[in-house]
């Protein structure tokens, strides 16, 4: 059975990455010692309750990683993506595996559609290894 499709940037999908993360980053085995931020900020993105806009604030504090859903206008962590919502939906759209993936990831950060200030290896490899369980689950 196939998992459940979710339109990319609503509040339940955000949720459903959150969760991912969550647990992909529980599993890695985090040092007790890491603190580490990561803001997704959709450049282009609807207003949220409470002031948010569309993207998720991920953080690991002593270790233990939590995620929130919306993030403040200009808020910034250690690692921070920007990026459309149409460079999003396509980048969501390729498995890891496709040769297109790796060419639209070079042409988001090449127009700007996509920027990221930080190093995203500070995560470690649960990050990325996440990409595709997120297609599976993205309309």
């Amino acid at each position: 059975m196939s998992a459940p499709k979710l339109r990319l940037g609503t509040t339940a999908w955000f949720e459903m990455v959150g969760a991912l993360m969550v647990d992909a980053a529980t599993r890695s085995g985090l040092s007790p010692k890491l603190n580490l931020s990561f803001v997704e900020l959709y450049t282009d993105g609807v207003e949220l309750e409470n002031g948010l806009v569309q993207g998720i604030c991920f953080d690991i504090i002593a270790g233990q990683p939590s995620f929130r859903v919306g993030v403040r206008p200009g808020e910034r962590g250690d690692v921070t993506v920007e990026i459309t919502t149409a460079a999003a939906q396509r980048l969501n759209s390729l498995r890891s595996i496709d040769p297109l993936y790796a060419d639209a990831i070079n042409q988001v950060l090449r127009t700007g559609e996509m920027r990221v200030n930080g190093d995203p290896s500070r995560l470690g490899g649960w990050l990325q290894e996440l990409h595709d369980s997120i297609v599976e689950h993205t309309l």
